[in-house]
């Protein structure tokens, strides 16, 4: 295989809705580059892009898959990237790392709610977009219906380099309004008949030309002046007046394809190579330091590992882009984020499960490698000159979560390693061991998401595993300043235990000031603060310790007990166990024993004084509240609605996003824990949302009862 320049290589996302037909198109790309001989189907299980058996069981890309070309003197990177919104990561890995946005949509369709979130992808990484309209031979296909929702979803920057002459069953035939041809197929595809444009046709054509030329030209001053003096650019400044548009996203071509007839897919190709920019075209990538690399075939050797997949028979496959200098077999390098060692053996240019050997790679290209002994997703090998490390890729954040539990006790430790060994293929997986809620939680991006997980642990890894819904992370705090005070008192021969702490305890709000004096019962308490520790809580929230003890009542080498007595306590809240938060103590008073009192005394009197005064403190309990975000269409708004107001969900805002309506809530997490089903069924699967924390809020008063019901019949069955 030859070795190509920084400068012959485009790297190539390929995204789009689940079932726009990308594998497929795939397929075809492969096929007339001669990177196979046959062409495979979805349904056949053959194809070269899902060829994991997760993917063939449901029938749905589920990771990334790298595939390459070469056309045309170019070497055209692939990474076809899975369609459904549940498996999200693959997609943004994929934009992180390549150059060029292919966002297929299908003509049955047209723009769905996974066009738009692809497409606000590409926005957040500020990548190029080419639009390509795919399926065009299927029965409703309606091409002219799709380009008005194009520019009414994405604007008008959507700019028309094909249309078809036919769509349906007769499709065979589009014009090219950019070389200002008609291209014609047979029914097996592939090379087409290029021919002039019809009399019939040619009024069309020429007005598209002319919305193309003039898109072209605003790109550049000087095309801008010649389109002013003479009305037309030649082909060549059209193709350079769409690279520079591409770059600044102020166009988005549109293209049309039949993959599955492979009609369209070698014109495609054409424009890929000749005018979509190149990897040194687009702006750096800035390491973790802030600084701008560039793609130099000349400059230090650094590797960024941005995808694992584990293969049968050949364990971990690692797949790299090279972000500087020239990649050779036997290359030493050093992992920047590990500190190890490698010596890197064989590497190779990526066809899905097929590989072949390569000399070499540069700058800016795109491989993978096997058999590395310690490099895990994300990290960067540097030759011993340079100390880079990348952290560009942002993962969304999770939308479905289910506790995880082996059926077999025995199979917990094999569950754990083939959890971690997941996570390395789709970092979108993230697993939490919850010390607070006793449970392993796993984190995705939808149901869909984590029943794979399970499939593959429980077809690939032969383990059973089990899912429940997880617990609800409540906390506690107080809504009063309460006192309370507790002596302990053993004697039990020889030397006995003695101490007795007097505190108060109250709700902490940031920049209060420190108390003076409190009334309890008539009786006034004056404070005199000699020392104060404000605790961030890893939980969140504060815990604000103030000693205000005088006459050395207690001695204050015993502060540090009673504080750690008062923290035991706020790590197992008195209403259902749950952690407390934003609390001031102040201890104000005590006795001790010359002999007796000792920091095991005074840590079980604070302990006991801190849950007496927190029970009298008008005790609540706080539950985490999500900001939630639905992307949903205009036609289902008010049954999402009704449902959101039925899981006590306020609405805080709708807005319009093309067809579809954005619609901005706050939602108890309690109320998250199945809305990805729901919202699926309500909507036909035509609707998206995303999530964030927000805050905590006190529940109503009827749940906080049954939850403390719950926590008291928790403890009598343990007891």
């Amino acid at each position: 295989m030859k070795v190509y320049q920084t400068n012959e290589i485009k790297n190539i996302a390929l995204i789009g809705s689940a079932g726009s037909g990308k594998t497929t198109l795939v397929e075809s790309m492969l096929f007339d580059a001669g990177v196979i001989k046959r062409r495979g189907t979805v349904e056949g299980k053959n194809t070269v892009s899902d060829y994991f058996p997760v993917e063939q069981e449901y029938g749905y890309s589920v990771f990334p898959t790298v595939v390459h070309v070469e056309w045309n003197n170019k070497k055209l990177n692939i990474i076809d990237c899975p369609g459904s919104d549940d498996f999200v990561g693959g997609s943004i890995t994929a934009l992180n790392v390549t150059d060029q946005a292919v966002l297929v949509v299908n003509g049955q369709y047209g723009p769905e709610v996974g066009t738009m979130n692809a497409f606000r992808n590409t926005e957040k990484l500020e990548k190029p977009v080419i639009f390509l309209v795919n399926q065009l031979d299927r029965e409703h296909c309606d091409f002219d219906t799709v380009i008005n929702n194009l520019k009414e979803t994405f604007g008008s920057n959507c700019v028309q380099v094909q249309y078809p002459v036919a769509t349906g069953p007769a499709f065979n035939s589009i014009i090219d309004v950019l070389i200002m041809k008609k291209l014609t197929w047979k029914p097996e595809g592939g090379v087409p008949t290029v021919e002039d444009i019809p009399a019939d046709q040619m009024d069309k054509a020429e007005e598209l030309h002319a919305a193309l030329v003039e898109a072209a030209a605003e790109n550049d001053e000087a095309l801008m002046e010649k389109f002013f003096e003479e009305e037309n650019l030649s082909e060549d400044e059209i193709r350079e007046g769409i690279r520079k548009g591409l770059i600044a996203r102020s166009m988005f071509p549109v293209f049309c394809v039949c993959g599955q007839k492979d009609m369209g897919v070698r014109r495609l190709m054409e424009f890929l190579g000749n005018v979509v920019p190149f990897v040194d075209e687009m702006p750096k990538v800035k390491n973790a330091k802030g600084e701008e690399i560039t793609p130099d075939a000349n400059g230090p050797e650094s590797l960024f590992f941005f995808k694992t997949g584990l293969e049968p028979h050949i364990g971990e496959v690692t797949y790299f882009k090279v972000m500087s200098g020239t990649v050779k077999p036997g290359d030493d390098l050093t992992n920047a984020d590990r500190g190890s060692k490698e010596r890197l053996g064989q590497i190779f240019a990526c066809a899905g499960s097929n590989r072949i050997a390569v000399d070499e790679l540069k700058a800016g290209d795109i491989g993978c490698t096997v058999k590395l002994k310690d490099v895990k997703t994300g990290n960067t090998l540097n030759a011993k000159e340079v100390d880079w490390s990348f952290n560009f890729i942002k993962y969304p954040n999770s939308k479905y979560s289910r506790a995880i539990k082996a059926v077999s006790e025995s199979d917990t430790e094999k569950m754990m390693a083939a959890l971690m060994r997941m996570r390395q293929e789709d970092p979108t997986w993230v697993v939490e061991l919850s010390k607070e809620l006793k449970q392993t939680i796993i984190h995705g991006q939808g149901e869909f998401h984590l029943r794979t997980l399970k499939w593959r642990m429980e077809n690939n890894e032969k383990i059973a595993v089990n899912y429940e819904e997880p617990k609800i992370p409540y906390r506690e705090t107080i809504t009063k300043a309460s006192r309370a005070d507790y002596r302990h008192k053993k004697q039990s021969g020889g030397a006995g235990q003695f101490g007795e702490v007097h505190l108060i305890v109250e709700p902490y709000t940031d920049g209060m000031p420190d108390p003076v004096v409190y009334k309890f019962g008539g009786q006034e308490f004056k404070m005199n603060i000699k020392s104060k520790e404000e605790i961030d809580l890893e939980w969140g929230g504060k815990l604000v310790f103030l000693n205000s003890v005088v006459g050395g009542a207690i001695d204050t080498r015993f502060m540090p007990a009673i504080l750690k007595g008062v923290m035991e306590r706020m790590e197992t809240g008195p209403l259902t166990g749950s952690y407390a938060r934003d609390v001031r103590v102040v201890v104000y008073d005590g006795k001790m024993h010359p002999v007796d009192s000792n920091e095991l005394s005074f840590m079980l009197a604070a302990r006991n004084a801190f849950s007496k005064a927190f029970r009298e403190a008008g005790p609540k309990v706080l539950e985490p509240i999500y900001d939630l975000e639905v992307l949903v269409p205009g036609d289902y708004m008010g049954d999402v609605m009704s449902d959101l107001q039925g899981r006590r969900a306020i609405i805080m805002g709708m807005d319009s996003e093309g067809t579809y309506q954005k619609l901005s809530a706050k939602i108890p997490l309690k109320e998250l824990a199945s809305y990805s089903i729901a919202l699926s069924s309500l909507t036909g699967g035509r609707a998206s949302f995303s999530t964030s924390f927000s805050s905590y809020e006190l529940v109503p008063n009827d749940i906080q009862q049954q939850l403390i019901k719950d926590h008291e019949a928790e403890l009598a069955e343990e007891n």
